[in-house]
């Protein structure tokens, strides 16, 4: 494993990230792969006293500071700020916080100084109006390392899914679906996957984007147009992908076992039926960037967030993967 821990971002502090990043401190505490969070520390400690949550807290002033204190505490690398500590209620004056969290978490794994990022959850609206001016996470983080075309990738033991537009209107899916986006990013997964996940040469069915993948061009011409001319541009490429498969069809046990990444073509086709089959066993992973990000698949859950009930199954798996990710990275060989 490499020996530098893992950077968590605060999120938003109303809903249930910092919540779960306690709780996963108490099923890691004794694992290999060492963490700590970025926020305001009394946050992390006045939250576990009012949700009865026995996870110890401690402040550190550099991740460097991690291995001396991981096994007896949550270590939070302390930003001082005074936030409004209001669970299930947004307060947007927050804002700044969440967003530095987030820069802070980038600017350490870029300097070597994690080994790479777990985002918690944030409520974006909230963060509008503080200047964030991205549709996600995502493009955020990926700006903060000037990537131009990061790649969402959702996977759980039993599937993995991408999807090719994410965060735009649905109507605007016909106008902002083109064939080189489909191209570049499974191109991005099909280079990554080999060393992040040991697939040596991955296997990629491609969803249609209308109901029975257009029937010829009878009720849709998208598949004949963009999604078929990507398929045969990136088997030019030697890459394993299939398709355009109905959607409908695409997520059945027996079409699963057939590919080891389905390419969706929007942001539900995708996360829908992850979720639904994973339940809380899905982790959100971004390709493309120069380290590792992942994330638990679900939101802030506002409206669970003051009964101390959230289940960190989630992020402990993202913990888990961006360990293990990190590890591959660091050690090629391996």
């Amino acid at each position: 494993m490499t020996n530098l821990p893992l950077a968590i971002t605060l999120g938003e502090p109303a809903g249930i990230g910092p919540e779960i990043s306690l709780k996963s401190w108490q099923y890691l505490r004794n694992s290999k792969q060492q963490f700590f969070a970025i926020g305001p520390k009394t946050h992390y400690s006045t939250l576990a006293k009012s949700l009865n949550i026995s996870t110890p807290v401690c402040t550190i002033s550099a991740p460097e500071e991690v291995p001396d204190v991981f096994s007896t505490a949550f270590p939070v690398l302390d930003t001082g700020e005074y936030i409004e500590n209001k669970l299930g209620i947004i307060n947007n004056s927050n804002a700044p916080t969440i967003i530095q969290s987030i820069k802070t978490a980038v600017k350490l794994v870029k300097a070597k100084r994690a080994s790479a990022i777990v985002t918690s959850p944030i409520q974006k609206e909230s963060l509008y109006k503080a200047g964030f001016s991205f549709p996600g996470h995502t493009e955020f983080i990926a700006d903060l390392d000037s990537t131009r075309r990061p790649v969402m990738m959702l996977m759980s033991p039993t599937l993995r899914v991408i999807p090719i537009t994410v965060h735009i209107k649905f109507r605007d899916i016909p106008v902002e679906l083109k064939t080189i986006n489909i191209i570049k990013k499974v191109k991005i997964a099909a280079d990554t996957l080999p060393q992040l996940l040991n697939i040596k040469k991955p296997r990629f069915a491609i969803a249609g984007l209308n109901p029975h993948a257009g029937e010829g061009g009878s009720i849709g011409d998208e598949e004949l147009t963009i999604i078929n001319p990507a398929i045969l541009k990136l088997q030019d490429f030697d890459i394993n992908i299939f398709g355009p498969i109905s959607p409908d069809a695409l997520f059945t046990a027996d079409m699963r076992s057939t590919y080891d990444v389905a390419v969706c073509m929007y942001h539900d086709q995708a996360l829908i039926p992850i979720k639904a089959i994973a339940k809380d066993a899905a982790v959100n992973v971004t390709l493309g960037l120069q380290f590792i990000r992942t994330s638990p698949d679900h939101g802030t859950a506002l409206d669970i967030a003051r009964q101390g009930i959230a289940r960190c199954d989630s992020m402990v798996t993202a913990i888990k993967i961006a360990g293990k990710m990190a590890n591959r990275l660091s050690c090629p060989s391996k």
